[in-house]
């Protein structure tokens, strides 16, 4: 698919790796919807993508909540002139042991039921809906061939004290391979990217020295940058025989 003729829809793209994307894609001519939760920030990624190529639409919306990507789906098809891209980056962290034991106290803390749903409910419910919404709106309006990228992580291996956000991420790949046999037969194709350590605003706010620990897992000795990973992302909108497969971005690191 060329860039050109992409219509795609960034789920949280307000910030951090979704930002990237929604100004790189329309750097390169593509029209772009996305969506997020703050109206402030939402504004201001319109306001800089006011003169790229492709034309940028943003909108409030939870990916959690059916109704409101039942909604979110409409109106960006409509902002666009139909749809055939979907990035399905939104997502959250609530980190946390399954349980710890403090070691002055000895009381237990447990990592909460609403920690666990909070991260499923937007990091792998949310892209089921919008992919859902996404593959009947193509179905229903013929705006294939069409496209699907999950971002997932490095953590879908499993990383400590990321119950809730390793089992979303994991599962987030095993709906991409799914998925891609499901809906091959109406030209939609998907994907998944998982990266490693990103510069995002999460990493920005860690203490030096803990970021440098965590670093020393990874063989180039550096986080990636935003711009990095859309290149993934961008393979595999641009590679038609591409489907169900999933790119790490993690420079070369192993949990």
């Amino acid at each position: 698919m060329k860039l050109q003729d992409l219509k795609v829809l960034v789920t949280g793209g307000a910030s951090g790796m979704g930002r990237s994307f929604v100004l790189n894609f329309a750097q390169l001519g593509a029209d772009v919807a996305f969506c997020d939760i703050d109206p402030e920030r939402i504004a201001a990624v319109e306001t800089e993508a006011a003169d790229l190529a492709g034309k940028v639409s943003g909108f409030v919306a939870d990916v959690s909540d059916e109704a409101q990507v039942e909604k979110l789906m409409s109106d960006a098809r409509a902002a666009l002139g139909g749809l055939n891209g979907l990035v399905n980056n939104a997502g959250i962290f609530r980190d946390g042991l399954l349980v710890k034991k403090d070691r002055e106290t000895g009381a237990l803390k447990k990592m909460s039921l609403s920690a666990w749903n909070k991260v499923i409910n937007i990091d792998l419910t949310g892209p089921f809906l919008c992919t859902r919404e996404f593959a009947a709106s193509v179905i229903d309006n013929g705006d294939g061939p069409a496209v699907v990228v999950n971002i997932s992580s490095i953590a879908r291996h499993g990383n400590v004290g990321q119950s809730n956000y390793s089992a979303a991420k994991a599962g987030l790949v095993a709906d991409t391979k799914l998925w891609a046999s499901e809906l091959a037969r109406y030209k939609i194709r998907t994907g998944a990217v998982a990266p490693g350590f990103v510069q995002t605003p999460i990493l920005e706010g860690m203490r030096p020295e803990v970021l440098e620990g965590m670093l020393k897992a990874v063989p180039l000795r550096r986080v990636a940058q935003p711009e990095e990973i859309f290149l993934a992302v961008k393979f595999i909108v641009e590679c038609d025989y591409f489907t169900g497969r999933c790119i790490d971005v993690d420079g070369g690191m192993v949990l």
